[in-house]
Formats: structure tokens, sequence, C-alpha cells
């Protein structure tokens, strides 16, 4: 969903590494950086990595597809189950309570050692990096509580000390809702866009979803097949998947 807006792809390691040379100078996967030891380890690492990228979610705008999307929430009840922590969901206008963020959000922080602290959003907190090393330069985020240092509210990989608070409460209002649908007798069509098989989350919840009275559309440029349940593939980009259907929907 997120590369029709310019975002990078990291399926892969040279997906990642064109995205940032130094990583594959210092032989590092995504997987490798994008887990919470290095915030303990190397926080100017660390915070390279994330900082640059909570910078690009800030200035990135979401593409047209967002908008189609938007224009089906005002038309029929509509909820976003999403893996992207860039909250490009909240920038192209769905609010809050219209998201569950399975992974968190880059756009929310939390505190390193636990302190007590809920999470907190993180406006107005910018960090400095130096694209040529992908080092965070001083000062680097803080807890507002304990001083200690913070760190995105994002599930990494291997992470124990991920705060799911917010995303729970996320969790419980889109099962709520889904419950509730079903308990009307509606049936549920779900949109999958772009949803992988390396990490299944979001492809299991829309099967899951859409199984009991509903159907999925899979788009899905590399992986459209639909397997499970009622439901049909198509292989191409969401962007123009979307911007296709909205035309023929309104028309």
């Amino acid at each position: 969903m997120g590369v029709d807006s310019g975002l990078p792809d990291f399926r892969g390691p040279e997906g990642f590494w064109r995205a940032y040379p130094p990583y594959r100078a210092l032989g590092l996967r995504f997987e490798e950086i994008a887990d919470p030891v290095h915030f303990a380890a190397d926080p100017a690492l660390a915070w390279g990595f994330y900082g640059h990228r909570l910078d690009l979610y800030r200035r990135t705008v979401p593409h047209k597809g967002f908008e189609v999307l938007r224009a089906w929430s005002e038309r029929v009840p509509m909820r976003v189950f999403t893996s992207n922590v860039d909250g490009q969901f909240q920038r192209a206008g769905f609010t809050d309570d219209q998201v569950a963020e399975c992974h968190g959000s880059i756009h929310f922080l939390q505190c390193i050692v636990d302190c007590g602290q809920p999470v907190w959003p993180a406006n107005g907190v910018t960090v400095e990096v130096d694209e040529a090393s992908m080092r965070a330069r001083s000062p680097l985020p803080t807890c507002p509580e304990c001083g200690a240092l913070a760190r995105p509210n994002i599930l990494m990989f291997g992470d124990a000390e991920w705060i799911p608070d917010r995303t729970a409460d996320q969790l419980r209002t889109h099962k709520t809702w889904i419950r509730e649908l079903r308990a009307s007798g509606a049936a549920l069509a779900v949109v999958e866009l772009g949803a992988g098989t390396a990490l299944p989350t979001v492809r299991r919840e829309a099967e899951l979803a859409s199984a009991a009275s509903g159907a999925l559309v899979r788009i899905n440029v590399r992986e459209p097949e639909v397997r499970h349940g009622r439901g049909v593939g198509i292989a191409a980009p969401a962007a123009s998947v979307l911007t296709t259907l909205g035309g023929l929907l309104t028309a």
C-alpha cells in the first residue's frame, strides 16, 4: 500500500539495501536493524533508522487510492486493519478509532525501561540523521517521566519490550465491530491491499474476517491467489486498482 505513495519496499535484503545503502556496507538486513536490541546497545544506530523513517512518513502524501477508501467509508460502515506503522491512513483522513495498527505506530513513543509512563505521541519530536552513515545525532528522544531513552511504539523483530496497550485498545474496538456486524446479519467485504506471506498477520485477519459471511478481494502484485473461501485475486498495484474500482462503483 505504501509503495504506491513512494515509500521503500523492504521485501528481501536487496530491496531494503536499495533504500538504505549504508546498511549494505554494514551487512545489516531489515530484520536485524528493526529490532529493539540496538536501542540499548547503539542508540544512534537505532534512531538513525527510525528517525529517518519518521521524517519520511511525515513528508509522504498518501496516494489516490486512499481517497477512494475514504469515499467508501462515507457510504458504508468501514474499518482499517493494518500492519503498516507509517500512519498513512490517518494522514489520509481516517480517524484513530477507525484504524487498528496491529504492529503499532512510529508516530507514538515508549520508554525503553518501561518506567510506567504510558505510550505518548511523537508530535514535535525530530531526529537529525546523518544519511551517509545512517546514524542519529544527539539529542535523542527521551521519556518525559524518567528521562531514559525513548523508542518508537512499534512491534519489532524479537521484541519482548513492546508496550501493546494502545494497539490492544484498537484491536478490541476492531473485534467488537466485526462481532456486531455479524450479529446484525450483514455481509462483510474485505479488501486486502499488498499483504505479504512472510509476515501473514494481515492475510490471516482478512481470511478469518471474510470466512463467515463475506468475500475477499486480494490486491497484490506478487501473491494475489485466494486459496481459502470466497474471493478474487488481482495481480496489480493497490493505487491503480482502487482508483479503477472507485470509478466503476461511482458509475
